[in-house]
């Protein structure tokens, strides 16, 4: 799990959006590992809301990208966002 944690460190340390570091995390897992199918979900506070403009206190937002077998296959990827505890609408 630390390694995972030092691979978020790492594609997060440059400001970006949210959204393209859940695929650039998801597209490093996918060609190292290479594995059938790769899942990220990420969900971050955005202390951008919190700390200054209108205060969201909490302001969260998820995101996810799915590559492989979890995006191409309707059964996994049901399995996974279960697995994982994500709400799909």
């Amino acid at each position: 799990m630390s390694k995972l944690a030092r691979l978020v460190e790492h594609f997060a340390a440059a400001p970006q959006m949210q959204g393209r570091l859940t695929q650039q995390i998801a597209e490093w897992l996918n060609q190292n590992l290479k594995p059938r199918g790769v899942g990220v979900v990420l969900e971050a506070e955005h202390t951008c809301m919190t700390l200054r403009g209108v205060q969201a206190h909490g302001a969260r937002l998820m995101t996810s990208a799915l590559l492989g077998q979890l995006r191409d296959e309707p059964a996994s990827r049901a399995e996974f966002f279960d697995l994982t505890g994500v709400a799909r609408t």
